[in-house]
C-alpha cells in the first residue's frame, strides 16, 4: 500500500467515525498531525456541518505499540475519563477505538483552545495577570488528582519510591558510560527513603508545565496522562519543581511559575493535608535523576545509531546540565 493510500484510507476512517459521533456533522477539515512519535501519533481536526463546527483530538497508536512503562490508550482514556468526572480539569473523551473503527489503538477527546508552550505561557503579555496566581492553581488541581477515588480508576502499577529508585538504578547500571553523580545521587536517596506509603493515591506522573493548557484565566486542562500510576503525592509536586521545566526561570522553582510555598499553599487549601518538605526534597532529588538517566538512554540511543536525529541528540546532551541539578538539589542549594 502505498503512502497516499493510506493516508487516504485513514483520513476516511476518521471522518466515518466523526460523523458517526457528532449529529448533524458532513465532514472533518483541518487535519494536521501534532506529534511526530514513532509509535504514538496526535491529530488535530474539526468536525464541520450544521452551522458548527467541533474541535477535535485524535490520540492513537496504529500497531499498537507504546513505550515501555506507558499505559495502553484504552486505559489512559479510561484515567481521564475518572479525573474529569471527579473534577480535575481535563479534556473530554468522546470515544474510544475499536478495531471494526480501522484507526488502531487510541481514543477520540475534545479539543480545549489555549497554550501549552511553556515559554510562551511564562513571557507573553497575554498571561501577564494571571502567572502571579497559577503555581497556586496547579497545587490545588495537584491536590484534586491526588483525591480522587482509586477504586473508581483502572487497574494502574504502584510505583512507589523504593520501586522508582529499583528501576532508576537498574536502568543507569545498564548503560555503557560511568556516571559517578548518578551514583551519588542514588546513594543519597537510599540514605533518606521516606517511610513507606500508607495510602497511595493517583500519580499523574508528568506533571509539569507543558502538559497543561493555559489561557488568560489559568488552567483549562492537565493532559498526558499516559504514566499515570499509584504512588506519593509528594512526586507530583516535586516533579512540577525539577529545573528543566521552569523554562529558564531558574529563581521559580514550580514551572517557573511561582515559588514552592505557592504551590504548596494551593495544595494545602485544596486538600487540608500538610505538605511534607522533606519528601518533597526527596522526590525532587529522585525526579532530577529520573530525568538525567532518560537524558542519558537517549545518548545510548543516538550512538547506536537506533535514532539519530537532532531531536534525540539534543535531548541527550542534557544529561551533563542535569548533573549539575542534581548536585545542586542534593546540597540543598536549589
Amino acid at each position: 500500500m502505498t503512502t497516499d493510500s493510506a493516508q487516504l484510507r485513514f483520513r476516511d476512517a476518521l471522518q466515518a467515525l466523526a460523523l458517526a459521533l457528532v449529529p448533524g456533522a458532513a465532514r472533518i477539515e483541518a487535519l494536521r498531525r501534532l506529534s511526530a512519535g514513532a509509535t504514538l501519533e496526535t491529530w488535530s481536526f474539526d468536525v464541520a456541518g450544521a452551522g458548527e463546527t467541533v474541535g477535535m483530538i485524535l490520540r492513537r497508536a496504529p500497531g499498537g505499540l507504546r513505550a515501555e512503562g506507558t499505559l495502553p490508550l484504552s486505559t489512559e482514556a479510561e484515567v481521564i475519563r475518572a479525573v474529569a468526572a471527579a473534577g480535575v480539569p481535563a479534556p473530554e473523551v468522546r470515544w474510544v477505538l475499536a478495531p471494526a473503527d480501522g484507526l488502531g489503538d487510541g481514543f477520540l477527546m475534545t479539543r480545549i483552545p489555549g497554550e501549552t508552550i511553556a515559554r510562551k505561557v511564562l513571557r507573553d503579555a497575554e498571561f501577564a495577570q494571571v502567572r502571579p496566581r497559577l503555581a497556586h492553581q496547579l497545587g490545588a488541581i495537584a491536590g484534586a488528582v491526588h483525591g480522587v477515588d482509586v477504586s473508581r480508576l483502572p487497574q494502574l502499577a504502584l510505583r512507589d519510591a523504593p520501586r522508582t529508585l529499583e528501576g532508576l538504578e537498574r536502568r543507569h547500571l545498564g548503560m555503557s558510560r560511568p556516571r559517578p553523580v548518578f551514583d551519588l545521587a542514588l546513594r543519597w536517596l537510599r540514605e533518606r527513603m521516606p517511610a513507606p506509603l500508607e495510602k497511595p493515591q493517583l500519580i499523574h506522573g508528568d506533571y509539569r508545565n507543558g502538559n497543561v493548557i493555559f489561557g488568560p484565566e489559568g488552567v483549562r486542562a492537565v493532559l498526558d496522562w499516559e504514566i499515570a500510576h499509584l504512588g506519593d503525592p509528594m512526586e507530583d509536586l516535586a516533579y512540577l519543581c525539577i529545573p528543566p521545566w521552569r523554562f529558564g526561570q531558574i529563581d521559580l522553582p514550580a514551572g517557573g511559575l511561582g515559588t514552592r510555598e505557592q504551590l504548596f499553599e494551593g495544595y494545602e487549601s485544596a486538600t487540608g493535608v500538610k505538605v511534607d518538605r522533606e519528601r518533597v526534597r526527596f522526590w525532587e532529588v529522585l525526579s532530577s535523576l529520573r530525568w538525567g538517566v532518560g537524558c542519558a538512554s537517549m545518548v545510548e540511543w543516538f550512538r547506536s545509531g537506533r535514532d539519530t536525529s537532532v531531536e534525540r541528540a539534543m535531548i541527550a546532551r542534557r544529561a551533563s546540565e542535569n548533573e549539575l541539578d542534581l548536585l545542586r538539589a542534593m546540597s540543598g542549594r536549589d
